[in-house]
C-alpha cells in the first residue's frame, strides 16, 4: 500500500516552513582548491541535483512522501538515524525500500518480535565442523539502510544490540569489533497507538535517533490516487520500475558540502536558547540535552544545503526543531493529563524564544 504525507502534517510541516520548497534551487558553484567555510566544494551541485531527483523516483511507488523522503535524506547526510511513527498501512516499509532502491544502497529488513535475540541482529559465531573453528556469520545489521520494523515489539536486550551499531557504526562479538558499512543508517518504525505487548524505547536509545518523523494517514485526494494505482495493477512488492538516481558517492559529496555550510554565532546561540528553554519548561520533565542541540544544528545545516544555500538561517533551525527534538523531551504527567503534546510544547517554545536577526 502507498502512503501520503499531507503538507500540514507533523511529519511534513517542519520541512516546508522555512519559505523554501524541499530541495530548492542550487547554491553557489564549486571553487578551485580547498573550499572556504560557507562555500560549496567541487561536486556539491551535482550531488544536490542527484539527491533532488529522489523525490520524483520514490513517487513512482509512494504517493505524497516529500517530507519523509527529505527527512531520510537529511539523516543520510548527517549519518543519523530516523524513527518513523505511524499506524499500520501507511507504507513506512515501502517508503524505506523504495528509497534504498533509488539510492542504489544495500537494504535489509528486520521484523522485531518478542522472541528476537541480539545475535539475530548482529550475527553470531557458528562452529564449522570441517575446520573445527568458529566462524562469524554476519547479521542483517551489516547493510547500508536497515529497516527495524516495529522496533518496540522486541525486548530491551535485543533493542540494546542496536545501540552500539547506531552510535559507533560497529558491533562487538566475542570481544572483537567489526565495522559496519558506510553509509549506515537505521530507519525504525513503531505503531503510535497499540502498546500491548510492546517495550517502550529507553531514553538512551531514543536519543540516538537524529529525527522522529510522523507518517499520517493521507488526505482524500491522495488516497484516491493510491487506489487508482492499485486498480491499474500496482504491486508494492515489485520495485523494478525504481531506478538508481543517486549513489553513495553523491551522499559522500553531500556530506562534504554540508560540513562547509556556515553557521553564524547568533544562529548557534539560537539553537542553544531553544534547547535551554525546553529544560526550563514547566510542562516538561526532561528537556533537550546538548546532544539534542548538536543534532538540531546538524539537521539544520543539511536542510540549508539541500535548500541551495551555504549558510544556515534561523528558519532552518525552526523547520527542523520538531522532528529533531520531539522524541528528546518528556512531558510531566500533569501536562499529559491536560492533553499537552511534545509538538505543542515545542511550538510554544519556538514562539517565545527570540529569533536572531
Amino acid at each position: 500500500m502507498t502512503a501520503a504525507v499531507s503538507p500540514g502534517s507533523p511529519g511534513a510541516a517542519p520541512f516546508g516552513s522555512a519559505g523554501a520548497a524541499p530541495f530548492g534551487p542550487a547554491g553557489s558553484e564549486g571553487v578551485a582548491g580547498p573550499p572556504a567555510p560557507g562555500a560549496d566544494p567541487p561536486g556539491a551541485e551535482a550531488a544536490r541535483a542527484a539527491l533532488a531527483a529522489l523525490r520524483a523516483e520514490v513517487a513512482k511507488a509512494v504517493v505524497g512522501q516529500d517530507a519523509v523522503v527529505t527527512g531520510l535524506v537529511i539523516a543520510l547526510l548527517c549519518r543519523g538515524h530516523v524513527l518513523l511513527e505511524g499506524v499500520p498501512g501507511v507504507a513506512k516499509t515501502l517508503l524505506v525500500r523504495t528509497l534504498a532502491s533509488a539510492l542504489a544502497l544495500d537494504f535489509k529488513r528486520i521484523q522485531f518480535t518478542p522472541d528476537l535475540m541480539p545475535g539475530d541482529v548482529t550475527g553470531s559465531l557458528v562452529y564449522d565442523a570441517k575446520t573445527a573453528e568458529f566462524e562469524f556469520r554476519k547479521g542483517p545489521v551489516f547493510t547500508n539502510l536497515l529497516l527495524a520494523d516495529e522496533i518496540n515489539r522486541t525486548p530491551p536486550k535485543t533493542q540494546a544490540a542496536l545501540l552500539e551499531a547506531m552510535e559507533e557504526r560497529q558491533i562487538s562479538v566475542d570481544g572483537a569489533a567489526r565495522a559496519l558499512p558506510d553509509p549506515f543508517i537505521v530507519a525504525a518504525t513503531q505503531n503510535p497507538i497499540e502498546y500491548e505487548g510492546t517495550y517502550q524505547l529507553p531514553e538512551a536509545q531514543l536519543d540516538r535517533f537524529l529525527l522522529k518523523l510522523t507518517v499520517p494517514l493521507p488526505p482524500r485526494e491522495q488516497e484516491i490516487a493510491v487506489l487508482e494505482r492499485h486498480a491499474l495493477g500496482f504491486d508494492p512488492r515489485d520495485l523494478s520500475e525504481i531506478k538508481p538516481v543517486a549513489t553513495a558517492a553523491d551522499l559522500a559529496a553531500g556530506r562534504d558540502a554540508v560540513k562547509q555550510v556556515h553557521v553564524a554565532p547568533k544562529v548557534l546561540g539560537y539553537v542553544v536558547d531553544l534547547a535551554r528553554a525546553t529544560r526550563q519548561s514547566p510542562s516538561l520533565r526532561i528537556g533537550v540535552s546538548p546532544r539534542g542541540a548538536t543534532a538540531l544544528l546538524a539537521a539544520a545545516r543539511a536542510w540549508g544545503w539541500l535548500s541551495g544555500r551555504t549558510y544556515v538561517t534561523p528558519d532552518d533551525v525552526k523547520a527542523l526543531a520538531r522532528p529533531a527534538l520531539r522524541h528528546r523531551v518528556q512531558l510531566r504527567p500533569e501536562a499529559e493529563i491536560e492533553g499537552a503534546t511534545p509538538d505543542g510544547i515545542l511550538d510554544g517554545i519556538l514562539a517565545t524564544v527570540p529569533v536572531p536577526r
